[in-house]
């Protein structure tokens, strides 16, 4: 098993990986920024075990990149929301979707990625493919892509909002 810690590199990305080198670490940030916010519907919707899903959702607390909201108070029950260090991996977050779309999407994106201003994607260089408009995550609308699956949480969130 590797190491959770690399104290002998002297290396940004070693130190980030450190908090978010983790699969279910990085498929909770998804989910966050796709809205999810309570721990039921992350278990839901990755299928973790609650036990791994508590240790992610603590640790990404502790690091401060998603923060405690009290919604209940019996019992105590709570929301979790990205601070501004987890809104902070947004350009990570969609690099690393560009470059899975790229690489292993073979029946197209699942997710595309789109400027709510003019409706360009989202490209490799966080910026609108029509307008040029620098993109952060206030800026786009994520919508089914044609790799999307019926059973996809966006294709579902999509048909729920569609009038």
């Amino acid at each position: 098993m590797l190491n959770r810690t690399y104290d002998d590199q002297n290396c940004s990305i070693a130190r980030a990986l450190e908090i978010v080198g983790d699969r279910w670490t990085l498929l909770v940030i998804r989910d966050a920024f796709e809205g999810v916010r309570r721990f039921d519907d992350f278990q839901a919707s990755l299928g973790v075990a609650r036990n791994v899903l508590t240790d992610r959702l603590n640790r990404l607390c502790d690091e401060g990149i998603l923060r405690r909201h009290l919604y209940q108070e019996r019992p105590e029950r709570y929301e979790y929301r990205l601070t501004r260090k987890g809104v902070g991996l947004w350009p990570a977050m969609m690099s690393l979707l560009l470059w899975g779309d790229q690489h292993y999407a073979e029946n197209g994106s699942p997710l595309v990625v789109v400027h709510r201003g003019c409706t360009g994607r989202l490209t490799p260089a966080l910026t609108c493919s029509e307008c040029g408009a620098s993109l952060g995550p206030t800026d786009i609308d994520p919508r089914p892509g044609p790799g999307a699956l019926p059973t996809d949480r966006v294709v579902q969130q999509a048909r729920q909002s569609t009038p």
